[in-house]
């Protein structure tokens, strides 16, 4: 007789089954996965022993791939099928991508929607399609080492990763079959990973200098609640842009014409840098014996060479810190504790500026390369339900505002930037024309006030308004931001219940310190953009007013208006129409108020006239019987 299993309704048919989940991080130069074993946050090493993956994956004729160490072997002799820094790519256009140069030695060509696709042996392949094998190499390693299928993974990515960024990197984890439980930002994950998330509260930075990307991020915690209260960075500077300096430096004392560099060349000189900025971490100097084609030679590094050479590369990561110290309304001493994440900061002069700026000590206790994937997999553990008694909560910020199009090209902003997600925000917006049956909702991302200085990320068309006064029909705009960052938006006429959404998901993001810019720009630019702003609200109640009395002259004048008094409002819209098209908004607000004023005997004619022909041959009984 068989026996059947019973177990109570809603309860798993067995309860203590432990769930197979890991933390990624999908790193510029290295990858890991790790996992939860036994209580303890541990990476998982490949059957070799070694933990790291570089992320550089070589496509091969054959159709074969090889993905980490070997491929990285290679990727002086065969760069144009090696793509390394892979993240640096992720979510840009093709022009964006193209203007990396010589960090970027590939031949582009533009895919669908503009998404770049690098020619190589096996065909043309996308940054996404790139960042999936590297995955599917971690899920194998993982699965094997676990002994099983796993249920899914949180995945970290830098925080100031746009929309697209972000979109890009989840299209890279259904690619390689993953199910992503969250997107998780980098510096949240080391914090984790530390353990501060069990303290009581606190202010915390976690300053995250990878190998192609910097985040800085001011956290707070609060009784079981970990809030980021700012994030700031730069998506295109890390060690990699280090290497670069240094293989620069290296080429000029050997007299190597740098402008006609080969990237077999270049490949090769940035590998050496990277070999002789590791050295330096532990000694004071450095040999390096150049050898490739005709380029040959040698000579010493010394750690005060290289300092001076990235000195102002580190002056911008801590001026980024700065801007979201501030962003964050904290004084760099309310800094409880300073987490250092990424294999740049084992650069002796990143800990020492760091260690200066913060005046405190930072926190190097877990290797910075497998700090990241090390929360991840902490995170990975309570989501997959292996800790349903856990009460961390991860309240992760959005970097940029978003917000819509309305009249006179300005953007109203519905979330802002630092606001902490999940989150859903709804605003109400109406018509601005007579008889309007439809309405395109332009959604854009960015601090400015006019369109055209923020990125347009979507548009799509509401249809099936009904034929309205201008401004009469109520459209609900909603915004939904998910824990991962994405956003998705609707919009609703509500007395009709008609609706249209769209899941944004652009094909690619930001150019290279476009973010940065962005927020530069929105505070140099503040009183510019306000005044531009006014104007522009002023320009857009002037048309109203304008287009108003045309069609009511056009529809009525002839009746309401003796000749002098249809010249005169005509005269009076002429003046205002010149005002209109100037630069003055006092000088448009006042014409407002003059033509408004001029033309209120009109409107009162045209009231009176509505009411006279409703009463028209209808006796005081009727209209009363009425009521």
């Amino acid at each position: 007789m068989a026996l059947l299993q019973i177990a109570e309704p809603g309860q798993s048919a067995a309860p203590h089954q432990h769930k197979l989940a890991v933390g990624i991080d999908l790193g510029t130069t290295n990858s890991l996965v790790a996992t939860v074993k036994s209580g303890e946050a541990v990476t998982l090493p490949d059957t070799n022993g070694q933990h790291i993956l570089p992320s550089v994956v070589r496509y091969l004729n054959c159709g074969r791939k090889d993905v980490g160490l070997l491929a990285r072997e290679k990727a002086a002799e065969d760069p144009y099928n090696t793509i390394v820094s892979v993240k640096r790519l992720m979510g840009r256009g093709v022009e964006d991508v193209r203007a990396l140069g010589s960090e970027a030695p590939y031949h582009f060509v533009a895919g669908e929607n503009s998404m770049p696709y690098i020619s190589t042996v096996a065909g043309e392949k996308s940054p996404v399609q790139v960042s999936a094998d590297i995955l599917s190499v971690l899920t194998a390693r993982a699965e094997e080492s676990l002994g099983g299928e796993l249920v899914g993974a949180v995945i970290t990515v830098p925080a100031y990763f746009d929309d697209a960024q972000r979109q890009a990197t989840k299209d890279a984890a259904t690619l390689a079959n993953i199910k992503v439980l969250r997107l998780l930002n980098e510096p949240t994950a080391a914090a984790v990973a530390y353990g501060l998330d069990q303290k009581a509260e606190g202010v915390i930075a976690v300053y995250d200098l990878g190998g192609g990307t910097f985040d800085i991020s001011i956290l707070r915690l609060n009784k079981g609640v970990f809030e980021v209260l700012a994030t700031g960075g730069d998506s295109a500077l890390g060690g990699d842009d280090f290497d670069l300096a240094l293989a620069t430096w290296v080429a000029s004392e050997l007299g190597i014409d740098t402008d006609t560099l080969g990237s077999g060349l270049a490949r090769y000189l940035t590998e050496k840098a990277r070999e002789v900025k590791e050295a330096l971490t532990a000694s004071d100097t450095v040999s390096v014996s150049v050898a490739h084609g005709d380029a040959r030679g040698e000579l010493t590094v010394s750690r005060d060479q290289f300092n001076a050479l990235i000195d102002k590369l580190v002056a911008r990561t801590l001026r980024a810190c700065k801007r979201t110290l501030k962003d964050s309304g904290v004084d760099v001493a309310e800094v409880q504790n300073v987490v250092m994440v990424g294999g740049s900061t084992r650069v002796p002069l990143v800990r020492e500026k760091v260690s200066e700026f913060f005046g405190r000590e930072p926190h190097i206790d877990i290797d910075p390369d497998r700090v990241v994937a090390i929360g991840a997999a902490i995170q990975a553990d309570v989501l997959a339900g292996n800790k349903p008694d856990s009460d961390m909560l991860l309240l992760d910020v959005i970097p940029l505002s978003l917000g819509l199009e309305t009249m006179g090209g300005l953007v109203e902003k519905l979330v802002h930037r630092n606001t902490a997600i999940p989150v859903g925000r709804a605003q109400e917006f109406t018509t601005y024309q007579d008889g309007q049956t439809a309405m395109v909702i332009h959604v854009l991302q960015g601090e400015r006030e006019l369109v055209d200085d923020c990125r347009s990320l979507a548009r799509f068309v509401l249809r099936g308004i009904p034929p309205m006064a201008a401004g009469a029909a109520k459209i609900r705009v909603t915004f939904q931001v998910d824990a991962d960052g994405l956003l998705s938006v609707s919009a609703k006429e509500l007395s009709t219940g008609v609706e249209s959404s769209i899941q944004v998901k652009p094909s690619y993001g930001l150019s290279d310190g476009e973010i940065a810019q962005m927020l530069q720009e929105s505070f140099s630019l503040a009183q510019e953009d306000l005044e531009k702003r006014r104007l522009r609200e002023q320009q857009v109640e002037a048309d109203r007013l304008l287009v108003a009395l045309e069609q009511a002259i056009e529809a009525d004048g002839n009746e309401l208006l003796t000749a002098e008094e249809r010249d005169m409002l005509l005269s009076e819209m002429a003046q205002l129409v010149a005002l209109r098209n100037g630069d003055d908004a006092d000088a448009i607000e006042k014409g407002i108020v003059v033509l408004s004023n001029e033309s209120d005997f009109f409107a009162s004619r045209r009231m009176d006239h509505g009411i006279q022909q409703a009463l028209q041959g209808h006796t005081i009984d009727e209209i009363e019987e009425k009521k």
